[in-house]
């Protein structure tokens, strides 16, 4: 069965050196997530196009700790946007199998909002 948890998040990006490749920049991503969800995360991020155009895109993965629901692990988020004239198009899941402790078998899609500079989620999951 699917559960919903969401809250809000901060996140911390910096840039990271040396960029992967010309035209691409590398990023740490680092969140304090709260709400449902009580964690941290740590990753990198990699993007590319140009956002001051308005169309770009990033690659990131990340690692969650934390405790969901009462039960403690962590989890990796696997991210993939791009945006273009038409909007933004937004994609973070759970990667299969990064589940460990009491979160293992974590399944979900973790949803991004951003409001005037705020961040928060939703967060849909299913454990076995």
């Amino acid at each position: 069965m699917t559960q919903r948890a969401h809250g809000a998040f901060t996140v911390d990006v910096k840039p990271l050196t040396p960029a992967p490749a010309e035209g691409l920049s590398r990023f740490s991503i680092n969140k304090q997530i709260h709400g449902d969800l009580e964690a941290t995360t740590h990753g990198e991020m990699f993007s590319g196009g140009d956002p001051k155009q308005g169309a770009a895109g990033y690659v990131a993965i990340e690692v969650v700790t934390g405790t969901l629901a009462g039960k403690h692990g962590s989890f990796a988020l696997q991210h993939s946007a791009t945006m273009d004239p038409s909007g933004l198009k937004m994609t973070v899941i759970v990667v299969p199998g990064s589940g460990t402790g009491e979160l293992k078998g974590i399944a979900g899609t973790f949803t991004i909002h951003i409001d005037k500079g705020q961040h928060s989620y939703d967060f849909d999951y299913t454990l076995p």
